[in-house]
């Protein structure tokens, strides 16, 4: 059996819920990962079929790969590994999608676009909730301004019991809580560590007031690439955490539990980090625990002369039947449907790109709503069967080329 699909890191959080989407979608996956812990039920299906893979083993994997037939790669693995795997699909014609890179590797794959051009194979990194959503947001908003001076986004979430459940991978936590992050500030990147206050606490759509944190993200640079003809100056990415989870998560931090130097016990070395995500994943959902999330885009500038601020939000829950899941469907759902208009030709660009020079905002929204996550368009709620399309704005690749224009947003 050929598989239109093969998921890297299908045990993993998002892992999981990319592959339940593509499955209950339609589509044949191969689920590779280390182990099949958590698996199952999704094994059960009749599309799916699982691979033993260790990611550093890249021989296997281009072996698998040949032997599963597959049209696309995404990699819900490490970001350590993403240049890697990227480069073992453009080898193998395949198209790729991740989750989202550092900005020194994302340059490197930016590299690698003429080469998915020759291929006739596209290739998008960042896409979820941010990166990924807030991406698609500000294509979305792009047609309103002439000019777009400042980008503000972020994430903000909470949950009904004061209780901890890992709000995402525990690596990218470990990368946002521990690194400074470089933002964009009156036309330079400049550095805010993430204990820095803000001075900005926001009155969340659907979660209420929360302080918010600098965060290290690659938005930053992605967005500063997109808009370098807007005459931008400042693009932060924010995050906010109810208090329960934002102590925990500096304890494990303060205690070296997610640290990537490695240990030896026992004559067997390992990483903090490998353990504690080992750790933290085999930790059930407690029964009535649900979460909320909302992801959020402001954007200021200049129409026609006048000043102007224009914002989306996109809110999500756990929902019934994705209880284990939580609001991380809404890191999940994005990357099943990307992979899915690519597979049905709704993106016609070749070539690496960042999600907001290619995907077009109003089908990938549509089917986020399909979804139960909502989308709100200053203030307003927007309802799937009445979106009325925008012009589409010029194509940017992330390689700072525009070969070529879609028909519509």
């Amino acid at each position: 059996m050929h598989y239109d699909v093969a998921v890297i890191g299908a045990n993993g959080i998002q892992g999981k819920i990319v592959s339940r989407d593509l499955l209950t979608s339609g589509c044949a996956v191969l689920l590779c990962a280390l182990d099949r812990y958590g698996l199952d039920s999704i094994l059960d299906h009749d599309r799916a079929a699982f691979a033993t893979i260790d990611i550093r083993e890249t021989e296997l994997l281009r072996q698998e790969l040949r032997n599963a037939g597959v049209r696309m790669v995404v990699n819900c693995a490490l970001d350590d590994f993403n240049l890697e795997v990227m480069q073992l699909a453009l080898e193998l014609g395949l198209h790729y999608i991740d989750l989202g890179s550092e900005v020194a590797m994302y340059r490197q794959q930016q590299k690698l676009h003429q080469a998915f051009v020759d291929k006739d194979r596209l290739a998008i990194s960042g896409i979820g909730s941010t990166p990924g959503i807030s991406n698609i947001m500000l294509r979305y908003l792009l047609p309103r301004f002439d000019t777009i001076e400042t980008v503000h986004l972020g994430f903000a979430w909470t949950s009904n019991l004061p209780v901890f459940v890992p709000p995402f991978s525990i690596d990218a936590i470990a990368y946002e809580f521990g690194e400074p992050a470089t933002i964009f500030e009156n036309g330079e990147f400049v550095e805010k560590s993430p204990e820095e206050p803000t001075g900005i606490t926001y009155d969340y759509r659907g979660i209420g007031p929360q302080l918010t944190c600098y965060t290290k993200h690659i938005e930053h640079h992605t967005f500063v690439d997109f808009l370098h003809d807007r005459g931008i100056k400042n693009v932060v990415v924010y995050s906010s955490f109810p208090p329960h989870s934002y102590t925990t998560l500096k304890q494990l931090l303060a205690l070296g539990l997610l640290s990537k130097n490695p240990v030896t016990v026992d004559g067997k070395t390992v990483r903090p980090l490998d353990y504690t995500t080992e750790v933290l994943r085999r930790i059930p959902v407690p029964p009535g625990y649900t979460e909320k999330e909302v992801i959020w885009l402001k954007v200021f500038g200049k129409k026609a002369g006048q000043q102007k601020c224009e914002e989306m939000d996109c809110l999500a829950g756990t929902l019934p039947g994705w209880e284990d899941a939580t609001c991380n469907i809404d890191t999940g759902f994005p990357v099943s449907i990307l992979a899915q208009m690519i597979l049905h030709g709704k993106i016609p660009a070749r070539g690496f790109y960042s999600p907001e020079s290619v995907v077009p905002p109003l089908p990938f929204f549509a089917e986020l709503i399909r979804r139960k996550l909502m989308i709100y368009d200053n203030g307003k709620e927007l309802p799937a069967e009445t979106v009325v399309p925008h012009a589409a704005p010029r194509l940017v690749s992330a390689a700072g080329v525009a070969p070529l224009e879609l028909a519509g947003p």
